[in-house]
């Protein structure tokens, strides 16, 4: 969506230069080459802005509200970095996703490029990350997800670890965001699913909102600056557990039936793929 404004703002400024300057027809070549380069010029703008924006951003948390900028130029990040690295996203499900409530969104992990195609996929419904600390500490994008209500965890300290669990139940009490994690904690270095951590799913239960089950593949193949081929990426809603089932079912039952369904999911789309 934010590439397609970009290339609408530089369609105009072609357009608007050309009858300005009123250039004979063999100069329209310069109204083409606003038009190409207005997109990047665009990007970099954009990027500038955030890096302007994070300089007021504190890093703190647990956060009163969410910043509705950060929260935007995150969903925007999603879709340019999906339109440069030439990925395509397929999104199957959305239906099922609640409409009118928060909820706790897990999936499986594979690639840096996971978030990135969910931000994309999933940019009209406000999410917020949890993630691992080394991200939050990184120049502009950590801030800006501080932000927007990401949290980072400590899988190695079980007492932080728990304090973000703590939170992120706290924002979706709050109604402040919903909230995405990936119960591996880290990427999977070949195709095969980690073991989940049973605790992120306490999130669900403490907060009393729905479990929505996802999967996503393809972005282990996913290609930087491969116009040619651009990659299909593939985000399938699987289930959406309701909240007083969710609260009802032991951590480590709800974990299993997650990564059960996950794992059947994936096996189905690599064998169509």
């Amino acid at each position: 969506m934010l590439i397609g404004i970009f290339a609408i703002l530089s369609f105009i400024a072609a357009v608007v230069y050309g009858f300005a300057a009123a250039l004979p027809a063999a100069e329209l070549w310069k109204c083409a080459l606003i038009f190409v380069l207005g997109v990047p010029a665009l990007t970099v703008l954009y990027v500038l802005f955030a890096a302007v924006l994070s300089l007021f951003i504190r890093p703190d948390w647990p956060r009163e509200k969410q910043n509705a900028l950060c929260r935007g130029i995150i969903a925007g990040g999603g879709d340019i970095c999906c339109f440069y690295c030439g990925v395509r996203t397929h999104v199957s499900g959305l239906e099922k996703l609640p409409k009118d409530e928060r909820f706790l969104l897990v999936a499986n992990h594979r690639s840096l490029f996971d978030p990135l195609a969910l931000f994309h996929a999933l940019r009209g419904y406000n999410l917020a990350y949890i993630s691992k600390p080394s991200n939050m500490k990184l120049p502009v994008l950590g801030r800006i997800a501080y932000g927007a209500c990401f949290l980072p965890i400590d899988r190695e300290n079980n007492r932080e670890a728990l304090k973000t669990i703590l939170c992120a139940a706290d924002y979706l009490k709050r109604d402040l965001c919903s909230v995405c994690i990936f119960p591996e904690g880290t990427r999977s270095k070949t195709r095969e699913m980690l073991p989940f951590h049973h605790g992120s799913f306490k999130i669900a239960q403490r907060a009393h909102v729905p479990l929505v089950i996802a999967s996503v593949s393809g972005t282990d193949r996913a290609k930087r600056f491969f116009f040619l081929r651009p990659s299909d990426v593939y985000i399938d809603i699987l289930e959406v557990v309701p909240a007083d089932e969710a609260h009802a079912m032991k951590t480590a039952e709800l974990s299993d039936h997650a990564r059960e369904i996950i794992a059947a999911s994936l096996a189905k789309r690599e064998a169509e793929t």
